[in-house]
């Protein structure tokens, strides 16, 4: 059987030099904290040993709600290594959350902040969970001092590419959240195919290595968790590494640095800083945007500042990255080389995309309809959900992305929102982002969100939700009659508020469900 562990490539691409830095970070006491090549492999292996004399079925589940910590992800590589499904789980779920992933998921091992001990582990027991460990974001817990007792090599377990590698459970926003189940193939066909179209390098940087990703985002989640970890590793190239975002130390870094990764909200907040120019991100190479819409305003004005366009790329829990913003000359694109603002870029190489109507027909170039993909990253299906899983896909195999969108005569793929968001009004069909678009671009609109409501005589109809800029003062009526002026009749919102702020789920997207239940008896 071949070896398609994906540990054991990421584990294959490590630098020669085992004793240079793998991850800088900080300790909790602010003392600077160094990892090298050698001690990520070891301490993996010592956990990956755990794992193993726990003697757990095939297939076995390890769920982890842990704060973010270097250790966390090395019980992230452990679990790989020891041929084992992650399980990473929101450090915002609360006891009824945690007891349906559980109950859903029966993980054999589950992995909790010391705190929450308590309540984790009496609904773990309860629900058959054998084994329920500690982690603390200070080198402290259960799992580590039991890990200490094994020794540091282990051989990395051999795994198909079609076994399972982690379970992601998709946010949830209508109905009970789902597991999307990731095989080992999926994540290393993305994570070598982004090594590839991103332009990682082993040379130059400012140290000489090659390049230096500094990592603030939270590692529950495909863009911290693999787009970014799995980039570096792959790479064999240093982490500087937050256990939370902050903007000044993110700044402080970038010096040291060659490529970030962040949300939009990262990008607000940097820019926020008096101290972010030319001269702060010199030797920066790449900034990547995603996991929820980005404002042009805000590329617009990072462009201006830093001197970079940053790199809008598209992906999904069940499909890790299908498209991007080229980095560079893009040669199945006729070489084209633009970062386009509002748009996410070209389907990856290997990642078919078709935007179609429907009746399942692809639609011509410039049509907004429903977005599907097929390739190797694209997940093996929801788990314990088969008649889920059939209706997520197509006849011919490809997948429903559930998102809207086009496809421009230059190959640009657009994403006009979730097809869950599409607003249909007395029969003609309103697409919340087109409408946010000529909002945000309305004098101290600082953003909006569009959701549909209840309507007795059109069925559903818009209300328009936005945050003003600092300083300045919007009417909602005025914000109406200049849609008007702009806009078909069918598109103006019923409604507007103005509100301090949207609701957010921890990776910035706005969270529409929510909104639509607070105004759903507006016009009841």
């Amino acid at each position: 059987m071949s070896q398609h562990n994906l540990f054991s490539a990421l584990r294959a691409a490590f630098p020669a030099d085992l004793d240079s830095t793998a991850v800088e970070t900080t300790a909790p006491d602010g003392a600077p904290l160094l990892y090298t090549w050698a001690d990520l492999d070891h301490a993996s292996a010592r956990i990956a040993n755990l794992l193993t004399a726990l003697k757990l079925p095939e297939g076995s589940r390890v769920a982890v709600q842990v704060e973010k910590s270097v250790e966390a992800m090395l019980l992230y590589l452990a679990t790989l290594r020891a041929g084992y499904v992650f399980l990473p789980l929101n450090t915002a779920y609360q006891s009824a959350e945690i007891e349906y992933f559980i109950g859903n998921a029966e993980p054999a091992v589950v992995v909790c902040s010391p705190g929450n001990f308590g309540w984790v582990s009496k609904i773990a027991f309860t629900l058959g969970t054998q084994h329920v460990f500690t982690l603390g974001d200070d080198r402290t817990g259960s799992l580590l001092d039991r890990a200490a007792h094994h020794g540091d090599t282990h051989t990395p377990v051999q795994r198909k590419a079609d076994d399972l590698a982690a379970i992601l459970y998709t946010s949830g926003t209508t109905g009970r959240s789902k597991g999307a189940m990731l095989t080992h193939g999926n994540l290393l066909s993305n994570a070598q195919v982004l090594k590839e179209y991103w332009g990682w390098t082993a040379t130059g940087g400012p140290d000489g290595r090659g390049d230096v990703l500094i990592h603030a985002l939270p590692i529950f989640h495909v863009h911290g968790l693999f787009v970014a970890i799995h980039g570096a590793l792959i790479n064999g190239s240093k982490m500087i590494w937050f256990s939370k975002f902050d903007p000044k130390a993110v700044l402080a870094a970038m010096p040291r640095a060659t490529v970030f990764m962040g949300v939009p909200t990262l990008y607000v907040r940097l820019l926020a800083e008096p101290g972010l120019n030319k001269e702060a991100a010199r030797n920066m190479r790449l900034f990547v945007a995603g996991s929820a819409p980005l404002l042009i305003e805000t590329f617009n004005e990072w462009q201006q500042r830093t001197g970079h366009t940053i790199l809008e790329r598209y992906g999904m829990s069940e499909t890790i990255m299908l498209t991007s913003n080229p980095y560079a000359a893009d040669k199945r694109h006729g070489g084209q080389t633009e970062r386009r603002g509002a748009t996410v870029g070209f389907p990856l190489p290997g990642v078919g995309l078709r935007v179609v109507d429907d009746a399942n027909k692809p639609l011509p170039v410039g049509e907004i309809g429903a977005i599907q993909v097929k390739g190797p990253n694209v997940f093996k299906g929801y788990w314990r959900m088969p008649e889920k899983t059939a209706e997520e896909f197509t006849q011919d195999g490809w997948f429903k992305t559930g998102d809207v969108g086009k496809v421009d005569a230059r190959d640009y793929v657009s994403i006009v929102g979730r097809s869950k968001d599409l607003i249909i009004s007395g029969g003609y069909n309103v697409y919340p982002a087109e409408i946010e678009g000529y909002i945000n671009d309305m004098p101290g609109v600082a953003e909006s969100a569009l959701v549909g409501v209840p309507h007795p005589d059109f069925g559903e109809v818009g209300v328009a939700v936005v945050i003003a800029k600092p300083g300045a003062q919007l009417n909602p009526e005025a914000i109406v009659a200049s849609l008007k002026s702009q806009l078909a009749n069918f598109k103006i919102p019923k409604k507007c508020f103005v509100v301090p702020e949207l609701p957010r789920n921890t990776m910035g997207k706005v969270q529409k469900n929510l909104l639509r239940e607070q105004h759903k008896g507006l016009f009841a």
